[in-house]
Formats: C-alpha cells, structure tokens, sequence
C-alpha cells in the first residue's frame, strides 16, 4: 500500500476518486486545504486526516507520495519541498513556469532519489489503450497529421478565482493549462516536436493571459499537427484526429476524459480493417483517467516501469508550451529542442509580471 497525502482539495476531488478506485494500491492518510470545510466534505466519512499546513503530510514518516494540486504559482517550490522530504510526488499541471524551473525539478529529483509523476491522465483509457494494441501489431506505421480541438466554454465563474486568468497566479493562459493535455497525448504518439508556429488570442474574457490559439507542430519524424484552441466554445469538447501510414484513429469529444470516448479506428488499406476489428474485439477495458494514470505509478513504485507518465515527459510540455508563446510573440517558427540560451528558458512571463 502506498500512503499518500494529498496538498489542495480543488482537484485533489478528482484526484482522491481515482485513489479510491484502487483501494489494494492506495491509502490517502491526509488531505490538507487552508479550507477546512472544503476539505472534510471532499474526504467524506472516510478517516482521512484533515490538515492545514503541508508540514503535517511531509513530516508523517508513513507518507511515500504527496499529491500536489496547489495553484500553478506553487508548484516547483511544492515539490522540491516534498523531495527533499524523501517523498515522491504527484504534480498537477503545468508542473512549472519555465524549462529553468523544469531543470530545478530534475535536479531535485535526482539528488533526492525520489520520482515526480506528471498529472496527464488524459494518457489512460479504452481508446488510447486500443491505440496501443494496434500499434503493438504492426498496424498503425508512421505518424503523418494530426488534428486537434481544445474547445471549451470558460467564463465569468471560473475566473472568479482571483489567480485565474492572470500571468502571475496562474502563469499562462488556455495553451498551458487547457490544451497541454491534448498536446501530451499528441506528443506520445507522434514524438518529439521540431518546430512551431502559433498565433495566440485574448478574445472571450477580460482576462490577462489568452483564452484562443491556433498552433502548428512539425515533428522529428517530418509529421505535421494543427491544434486548435478556444475557450469560446457553447460547450465543452476534447477532440484528436490522428493520421498514421497505414491508420486513421479520431476520438469522441469528451472534454476531460478523451480517451474514454467512443473512438473509431479505419484502416487505409480496406483489407486490413478485418485484423484491426479483431484486436479491437479482443481487449480488456482498461482503468481510465486518474484510476489508471495512478495504477501506472503504483506499479512503477512497485518496479514495473514503462506505462507511467515521466518527468521527462513534463518537461515536453513545458517546452512546447515556451515554444509556443516564443513563436506568437515572434511571429515565425521557433525550432526545438531550445537551447539554454533561449529568449524564453527562464520563463513567458511579460516582464512586468512578479
């Protein structure tokens, strides 16, 4: 059992659910918010240990993981603290505010001996683990275009938390903390970004950060991707397209959780859509969403590594995220990798921003 504590009880809801959705891997002993109220009705009739300051979780010998669902601001500084309490770390999204910021988190990580899992639960469900097995056949070949829809409905409400919307509480706007997860699952299939053009939009709020992009990625492999962004839209919707040599796999619209949608997968070659219904039939249902990005670490902690999200992994979307306002900001292509000496390394913030 993996003894957890979980530091903020906004997201941590949907965090605990998938906690409690593997009842043989996880014991959550603490859920700390400075809203206590808040956090005892999140944890329910359940003995967890409410708790106000984070030192009461990293001081608790018996916790091995802390769960880190702070406002974005707080992250780094969150986590380092918890590694060098010895503790591996769960880490909301974005993990940090630069590729500098990034360098710190691996730097703890690797002088503390501990892990940090990046929250990109989007990863896990039937239709990427359908993905998986079809590629694991043979079936998908290269990576050639993708499409992708980040279209959601975000007003007065939810920017009615005060760090929302702003540069120096939450550190970017619809491209780092909407579409990021979109742009992770594009990443995990079509690899490594090589360059990217983008144009970003302040257009649906009052708000300082933008809430509307269009992006284009080129890829290492010579893949291409267009990633649409809005948070304009009537409603809420989750969309990926993606184009493979021998494969085309489109995702339903499920706007938090894509890959539990009704995917479809069609074969190019009309031939072999016979082979690609039979893996299809034949599959487990897998756990989706937190359930199953947190089954991943459990059984990484346990020594069965490959199916957790990394902080390699996190880092990708950090640059990606840096390359995008790097290009909008330019007005042409920005390549990647970027280097060190990059105008954007340390940070996207407007200079002004504290």
């Amino acid at each position: 059992m993996i003894a957890v504590a979980i530091i903020g009880a906004g997201i941590g809801r949907e965090h605990l659910a998938g906690y409690r959705a593997l009842p043989d891997r996880y014991n959550v002993r603490w859920l700390i918010d400075l809203d206590t109220a808040r956090a005892t009705e999140v944890a329910g009739d359940s003995g967890i240990q409410i708790g106000t300051a984070v030192e009461q979780a990293l001081d608790d010998p018996a916790v091995t993981l802390i769960d880190i669902c702070l406002p974005p601001h707080l992250h780094v500084p969150m986590a380092v603290r918890a590694l060098q309490a010895g503790k591996h770390v769960v880490l909301e999204k974005p993990i940090a505010p630069s590729l500098a910021d990034c360098d710190v988190l691996a730097g703890a990580e690797h002088t503390c001996g501990k892990r940090i899992f990046p929250v990109f639960q989007y990863r896990y469900g039937p239709g990427t683990a359908a993905l998986d097995a079809l590629s694991a056949a043979g079936l998908v070949g290269r990576p050639q275009v993708a499409a992708l829809e980040t279209h959601w409905n975000r007003g007065a409400n939810y920017y009615a938390v005060p760090w929302r919307g702003t540069w120096a509480g939450e550190r970017g706007g619809a491209v780092l903390g909407h579409a990021i997860h979109n742009h992770d699952l594009l990443c995990r299939y079509f690899g490594n970004p090589a360059g990217v053009s983008a144009q970003v939009a302040t257009r649906i709020n009052p708000i300082e950060t933008e809430d509307c992009a269009a992006i284009a990625i080129r890829f290492d492999s010579g893949a291409l991707a267009t990633s649409s962004v809005t948070l304009g839209a009537a409603g809420d919707a989750t969309r990926l397209r993606l184009v493979f040599e021998h494969l085309t796999a489109t995702s339903g619209d499920l706007p938090y959780a894509p890959a539990d949608g009704p995917w479809t997968f069609s074969a190019r070659d009309p031939s072999k859509q016979p082979p690609v219904d039979a893996i299809l039939a034949g599959l487990p249902a897998p756990k989706s969403g937190f359930a199953g990005y947190l089954e991943a670490i459990a059984d990484a902690l346990d020594g069965r590594a490959g199916r957790e999200v990394t902080l390699a992994c996190g880092r990708r979307s950090i640059e990606l995220v840096t390359a995008v306002y790097a290009a909008a900001r330019a007005g042409k292509e920005v390549a990647l990798p970027l280097p060190h000496d990059a105008e954007f390394y340390q940070g996207w913030l407007p200079d002004k921003t504290p």
